[in-house]
């Protein structure tokens, strides 16, 4: 990986811009990607999000001072537009955030682009049931690996908060998974 601060100071020189833009996409498109699809479950979905979070960073890579690491900056605006692709979808359909990611949900399985197999799937309905921010955490550190330091960063809470709800939501599944009938 291009080193990150040539890489900052490359998309905020003009004429560099361009070749540096391109090197960001290539760089965290797959990891943005899957961090989103967690959050709205559905390909078409997180392609618009990734999209608008790149046009996001694009727009404002000039207002980015340096304060964090550029991928949690990054992480932080891709979650928030997928936040706020799922408020914007629920208004749509009016109804609520739950109702739209349980529809989702559904969809998952005859979805060309999920490889699950019924375990994951039930694992992704378990993790469908927590309250958003729950999820949010278990995805970003069960599946994406991050520890709590890069978390509190992209998430702005405390290092505690995190590992709170982090736990609660590994015993919220764990119970959900014990009790479901498909694991007995």
């Amino acid at each position: 990986m291009l080193e990150e601060t040539t890489l900052i100071v490359d998309l905020q020189t003009k004429n560099r811009q361009e070749t540096a833009f391109r090197t960001l996409v290539s760089q965290y498109k797959e990891r943005l990607y899957w961090h989103i699809r967690k959050m709205v479950l559905d390909h078409d979905d997180a392609d618009d999000v990734l999209q608008n979070t790149f046009i996001k960073v694009y727009k404002n890579i000039g207002k980015f001072k340096g304060d964090s690491k550029l991928y949690t900056w990054m992480y932080r605006i891709a979650t928030n537009e997928a936040i706020t692709f799922l408020n914007k979808k629920a208004k749509r359909a009016n109804t609520n955030i739950e109702e739209v990611k349980n529809t989702a949900l559904k969809n998952l399985q005859s979805d060309v682009y999920f490889e699950g197999s019924q375990i994951q799937l039930q694992l992704q309905k378990a993790i469908a049931t927590l309250p958003e921010k729950q999820q949010l955490v278990f995805n970003m550190k069960y599946f994406e690996e991050h520890t709590y330091e890069e978390l509190s960063e992209i998430l702005e809470t405390s290092v505690g908060g995190l590992k709170s709800s982090y736990h609660i939501a590994v015993k919220k599944i764990t119970e959900i998974l014990k009790t479901d009938e498909t694991f007995l």
